[in-house]
Formats: C-alpha cells, structure tokens, sequence
C-alpha cells in the first residue's frame, strides 16, 4: 500500500470538502497523496446529490475520472451524497466503478482501497447508520490559513424541497470539547480562520445540551490561541438569539458576518415548503441584527420556482429584496428531486420561467451589490492575504466569505505572506470584487 498514489475529487459544499479532509487524514500514512490525476492509482470522487445540476456533475466526473483506467488507475472509488441516495443502483448504472462508499462509511477507506486491488467483486458501502459524525485528522485542501469546521451533521427541519435528512440522518451535534480541539489543531496547522458550517448551525447544542448553545461554542472558540476570525454559516432566521447577536456584536474575532439561508419571504410559499420561520419573524430578526450590528454583512439564498409559486409571491420576494438590499445573495432554481414532498406537487412551475425568474433576482442584486461595493471607496479593512494569480495578491474582508463571495484585489509591489493580515484602502469597486492597495491607516 506505501507506493499506491491516491487523487481525490471533491465536490459539492464545503461539509463535503471536510469529508474529503477527513479521507486524505486517514490515507495520507498509509497512501501517497497526489494531485496529479494521471499518475493516480486509486481516483475517488466525493460525489454532490442534493440537486439535479450537482447530480449530473458527479456523474460526468466519474466517466471523465474512469478514462483514466486506461492508464495508470486501477481502482475507481464513488463516494459521498450521490453513493448514499442511490447506493446499487449507481454502481449498476456505472460499472466503471470498482466501489461505492456512502456518507457514514468513511473510516472504511484505506480496507475498501486494499480490498480493491486483490477483488474483482464491486464493493458497496452504504450504511444507514447515522447515529455519529465524521471526525479525525483532516488535510487542509483550503489553504493552509483558512478552514471549515463542522459543528453537527445531519437535519431535522425536513424542508419539502430537500432530501439532505434522507442522506445525512437526523441533526447531531458534536460535542463543545471535540469541536475545540479540532479547532486548537487546525490552529496549531497555521489556520488564522475558522468558518463555521452545519445544516442549521443556530440549532447547535440542542440534541446534547437540551438548548441552542451556538453563542457558547463561539465564545469558547474565540479562545483558541491562533486564530483571528471566527465565521458563521448556514443560520435560520428564526433561530437567531439574543445571546448569539451580542455575541457577534461583542467578540472582536467574530466576523460581523452572517449567512442567513431564507429560501423565500412569501408565507404562502414558505408554508408550502414547511419552513418554520414566516415573514415577520424574518424581517424582525434582520432589523434586530442591523440595529445592534450596523456594520454586519448579511448573506442569504433564495429559491424561485418551488411548485405553486404564483406572479404574486415572486413579485413579493422582488419587492422585498430591492427593500432590504443584502450584503450578499445567491439564488437557485427549483430541483425537483425524487424522495422529497414537492417532488409529487402540483402546479410545477416551467422551467423557463424559473430561469426568467432567477435572472431578475440576479440582475437586482448584481446592482444593489455594486452601489454597496461603491460606498466603500476610500475606507480601510483587515484583509486576510488568500492568494497570489502571479501577477495580484487576492485576499478578503470580513464580509467575504471563500468561494461565495469577492474579492478584494490588492495592488501592490511588495511581496505579501499568504495567510498575513494587513490593511487595505479601497479604491475601486466592481459588482462583487473591490480594489485596494496597502494602508498604513487603520481601519475604519
């Protein structure tokens, strides 16, 4: 097994990517890791099987990745949300495969890629067994200063759209101890950030502690020596406390950022998707965060085209985006996906339409963003240095979170460290990416 060079394909979230993490810790003492797919001899895929669009980029991954069983691979390994959901029945539709592991089978890495090599039998590894969460050593595929960490696994809202609770299980949380040492070593690895994820990470704590302790964890992670920016995902509206606000509000090595996933504002429509938060409680818990935190930057997506959404309730989510102008948003197109209770819905809505529909909500938001970027020129933020293109240094502000959001662009001669902290001027702004060079002044 020490000369067996391994590639691995990530796709999907950023609780993929951890997986991912997870299944390189576990190789990298036994394995040779490479990021040279031809000279791979093992090629796993940690597959994507939420929508339709990331199901169908998992497929085309895994027959772009067996052209190379010409070569060099012997063994093709499927592993993730796809392997899970559809188990035999994608190794029968796929027998370039030579094994599939679902989400709660990870630790059987390194005995599924032995097995491989001295069977020509399929391998299928798709548990149902959810009951813990996929912890270990990991190796950072983000760069050696930034890092996700996951607080729980699994979901229990069971919206009507998604079949994540079918493939990740009910919601579980990890415990305050082992999250903090895996944030202490990431720290010790060098990682200055730690970005926070889950399914619902306001819902921390309440399957273990019997209450919402998000705010607690935050406040313990905040201690962890190293690390300077603490970054918070995936929060439903309505599950946002007066605890954790102020605590957003009162630790300075929490980012004045929050990723709030809204799906929609319509009450017709968020009833239909058996959303616990209405619109009230919506636009109460925003105006709360932007009157104690007048700085912070909120991000959230939205859905169009979920079944019986009428020209009514969408003009309602135009209206209410073009009032409240968020910092960041993303917006997606109904998937109708087997398995789910909008899947036999009537009044599904044409998918030309829903593109018409996702296309006006972008083009709104590509403006509001823009005169938001705009107001920017002349002040000065702490920027994390992410990386170098050869000829710019690219790094990001607080209200940036990686892969989702922009840029800032620093222009500067200097050579800069990556990971570093300095300070940037902004003096130009696009849509979504800003322009700096290096200040002396502090920000402000």
């Amino acid at each position: 097994m020490k000369d067996i060079k391994v590639g691995l394909i990530n796709l999907g979230c950023d609780k993929n990517r951890i997986d991912s993490e997870i299944m390189l810790g576990r190789m990298n003492k036994e394995l040779i890791l490479t990021n040279n797919i031809e000279e791979a001899h093992v090629l796993i895929i940690n597959t994507c099987g939420f929508i339709e669009a990331s199901k169908q980029e998992s497929i085309n991954t895994i027959l772009e990745m067996a052209s190379y069983k010409e070569d060099k691979c012997k063994v093709l390994i499927a592993t993730g949300c796809l392997t899970q959901r559809y188990g035999d029945e994608l190794l029968e539709l796929m027998p370039e495969l030579d094994a599939i592991l679902g989400v709660n089978d990870y630790d059987k890495i390194l005995e599924v890629i032995e097995k491989a090599f001295i069977t020509d039998e399929k391998i299928v590894l798709c548990s149902t067994d959810s009951k813990g969460v996929n912890e270990g050593e990991r190796v950072i595929t983000t760069g050696a200063h930034s890092a996700y960490l996951r607080i729980a696994e699994g979901c229990d809202n069971k919206c009507a759209y998604c079949a994540i609770p079918g493939i990740r299980g009910k919601y579980r949380s990890r415990t305050k101890e082992s999250i903090i040492e895996e944030a202490k070593s990431l720290a010790k690895q060098g990682v200055k950030e730690v970005i926070l994820v889950a399914q619902d990470t306001t819902c921390y704590g309440k399957d273990i502690y019997g209450k919402k302790v998000l705010h607690e964890l935050v406040r313990d992670i905040s201690l962890v020596e190293g690390l300077e920016w603490i970054r918070i995902l995936y929060c439903y509206a309505e599950e946002i406390t007066d605890e954790l606000i102020k605590e957003i509000k009162e630790n300075d090595k929490v980012c004045k950022y929050l990723d709030i996933p809204m799906q929609h504002i319509s009450d017709n429509i968020l009833k239909k998707m058996r959303r616990r938060g209405r619109r009230a409680q919506i636009e109460s818990n925003v105006r709360k965060l932007r009157e104690e935190i007048p700085n912070i930057n909120l991000r959230t997506t939205f859905i169009v085209g979920f079944p019986g959404e009428t020209n009514e309730d969408f003009t309602e989510l135009y209206e209410f985006i073009k009032e409240v102008k968020f910092d960041k948003m993303g917006v997606f197109k109904y998937s109708k996906e087997e398995g789910t209770e909008a899947y036999n819905m009537e009044d599904q809505i044409d998918e030309d339409i829903k593109i018409k529909r996702e296309e006006k909500l972008m083009l709104l938001q590509q403006g509001i963003s823009y005169e938001k970027n705009q107001s920017l020129i002349g002040r000065t933020f702490k920027v994390l240095v992410d990386n170098f293109d050869g000829e710019v240094y690219v790094g990001r502000n607080f209200g940036m979170a990686p892969e989702v959001d922009g840029d800032v662009i620093i222009s500067c001669e200097e050579e800069l460290t990556l990971g570093s902290f300095i300070n940037v001027e902004i003096t130009g702004a696009m849509e979504y990416d800003l322009i700096g060079v290096i200040s002396n002044e502090s920000c402000k």
